[in-house]
């Protein structure tokens, strides 16, 4: 190969990677990495809610998000596997209630979370 190759070669697997890291990054899910208290902060209803759907979807995406990272580097953890598969459930089962419940507060919650449905 002549160095001109190599380097466009170089060239191109640096762009699709800078691509990739930016389909990966929303704009909506900056809450994944912010501590629980934050999170809380930022999806509560009113001053001293912690327990309102929207606050519990927002918890179980995160901790949902973590698990699937360490499962990226951990193929094997089984245990972790059925963790994450229950948080989902549960998730999708506050989804439903919310949906049923206001249909409004569902779809900012969508957008805010970053899911689709």
């Amino acid at each position: 190969m002549k160095k001109e190759d190599k380097k466009t070669t170089a060239a191109s697997k640096a762009a699709k990677t800078a691509k990739s890291a930016k389909k990966s990054e929303s704009p909506s899910k900056e809450f994944l990495n912010a501590p629980k208290a934050e999170v809380i902060s930022m999806f509560a209803t009113h001053e001293h809610d912690s327990g309102s759907p929207e606050v519990q979807i927002a918890l179980l995406t995160q901790r949902i998000e973590q698990l699937a990272n360490h499962l990226k580097t951990h193929k094997k953890d089984n245990h972790s596997r059925r963790g994450i598969l229950q948080l989902v459930g549960k998730r999708r089962r506050m989804l439903q209630y919310l949906a049923k419940k206001d249909d409004a507060r569902y779809k900012v919650i969508l957008e805010k979370v970053g899911l689709k449905k």
